[in-house]
């Protein structure tokens, strides 16, 4: 199997029906083959944003339970390499949710990301390679 890592902006659109992202989102999730990865942090940061109406949160919680994200945790080396991202993107500044991305990217060899952030054109993995974004495209 295949994966991509997806950011909190997608998934907030998706569950979203009055973001300006929700209908290419969607349009998008339906023809994605791949499992999505995510974090703990990107998952707090959209049930955050979601937060107006606890069915849509609940919504993304039952995606959760039948498998639609994959949760990754963070290991204790991941926090340590959070902290040397911090100092890297200081003048971005890099988000716990994104830079947790490119933590897990890095550890996972996983190099593509839905993301609608554009840091992510700046950001970098080990090596300073480039992500691969797939949306917008």
């Amino acid at each position: 199997m295949s994966f991509v890592l997806i950011d909190a902006g997608p998934i907030i659109a998706y569950y979203n029906k009055f973001d300006k992202w929700h209908k290419p989102i969607t349009q998008y999730f339906e023809i994605e083959q791949r499992q999505f990865i995510t974090t703990c942090p990107c998952l707090t940061e959209a049930l955050y944003h979601l937060r107006s109406d606890f069915r849509v949160q609940n919504e993304l919680l039952l995606d959760l339970a039948r498998g639609l994200y994959q949760a990754e945790s963070l290991t204790p080396s991941d926090f340590s390499r959070i902290a040397e991202l911090n100092i890297k993107y200081a003048d971005v500044p890099g988000d716990f949710a994104d830079l947790s991305l490119i933590t897990i990217s890095e550890r996972l060899g996983i190099e593509t990301i839905a993301s609608l952030d554009s840091d992510f054109e700046i950001y970098r993995r080990y090596g300073k390679k480039h992500f691969k974004r797939v949306f917008p495209s």
